[in-house]
């Protein structure tokens, strides 16, 4: 490959569709190290919930982003950019090819073109995240602000969760203060070309496979001892926004320690949360550009075939 042009090989797609195995074995095709875009697997403890790849799965493959963390800690995309970067750059020193493997699209497409997060609220209007915090507190305050936002920016609440508050505030902040939607703003940050000369696959695979996948993956994470885990979290007492408690699977079995749900409501829950966030990956991936999409169906679920598939475009396109 001509590594004068810094490639970046990108592995993305819903929750469940096999990223992990197909980036492994790309990685051992081409001499890569992985980069991880997850917002949960950074978090030390959250294992089970978050998937976390294990050393058996990494098969010697180095793995960066994961495990770097502590709950206490607040993880968010400015973050990632630095952490990611800083990875990235380490490991073309070493000669390798950075493989960036994730579902959470706002952070890849913040990584791929250097959005500028650095004039955001958060970091010089204190004051106004301050008082929309205060708002938030309020009795069905967080549900208020989501409305405000929906009316001022209804295209950034297609992207941000109703219960993800941080984002909320980070969004309607910026509107508070610039009289103008942070979603154009993205939108003219994601113009500008990308830094890395990137091959950007993303996986799929027919909806009720992905479905059926994805309600034995929760199935599985029960067996393995999630609400174990979840009670270890809950002990740590934590903030209510901290983004530790964001993740799903986290957050609905927090409510059963909370005795605010049962456990097969929380299970149920779980799964769809699941599902629909599977669908909001694949909305958001459709918005990014030059994405080759690979059904894995069509490669009859082989890793080896798919990663074979992945290996000569890339060869193809670097050469």
């Amino acid at each position: 490959m001509d590594f004068s042009r810094r490639p970046l090989i990108i592995i993305a797609g819903p929750t469940a569709v096999g990223k992990t195995a197909v980036s492994v074995a790309l990685a051992k095709e081409i001499d890569g190290e992985i980069v991880s875009a997850d917002s949960v697997q950074v978090y030390r403890g959250l294992d089970i919930g978050s998937a976390k790849v294990t050393n058996e799965e990494m098969e010697g493959i180095p793995h960066h982003l994961i495990d770097v963390c502590d709950v206490t800690e607040n993880y968010d995309v400015t973050r990632f950019q630095t952490m990611a970067e800083k990875a990235i750059e380490e490991i073309y020193q070493r000669g390798h090819i950075p493989i960036l493997v994730g579902g959470t699209g706002f952070y890849i497409q913040a990584l791929l073109y250097g959005i500028d997060f650095t004039e955001e609220p958060e970091a010089i209007h204190a004051d106004v995240r301050a008082e929309l915090e205060r708002e938030a507190e309020m009795p069905e305050g967080a549900v208020r602000l989501y409305a405000e936002l929906l009316s001022v920016d209804p295209a950034s609440c297609e992207k941000i969760h109703p219960h993800n508050i941080r984002r909320i505030i980070r969004a309607l902040s910026f509107y508070r203060i610039h009289h103008s939607p942070i979603s154009l703003h993205n939108e003219e940050e994601h113009a500008r070309r990308a830094r890395y000369d990137s091959m950007f696959f993303v996986l799929t695979d027919d909806r009720e496979i992905l479905y059926q996948r994805i309600d034995q993956r929760v199935d599985r994470m029960m067996e393995q001892g999630l609400m174990e885990e979840v009670k270890w979290l809950y002990e740590k007492k934590l903030p209510p926004d901290s983004t530790a408690l964001k993740g799903i699977g986290y957050r609905e079995l927090l409510d059963v320690c909370d005795k605010r749900a049962t456990m097969d409501d929380a299970v149920a829950k779980i799964k769809l949360n699941s599902r629909h966030y599977a669908k909001r990956q694949l909305t958001w991936f459709r918005r990014e550009r030059d994405v080759i999409y690979i059904n894995i169906g069509e490669f009859s679920r082989d890793k080896q075939r798919i990663t074979a598939w992945i290996t000569e475009q890339c060869m193809k396109h670097y050469q």
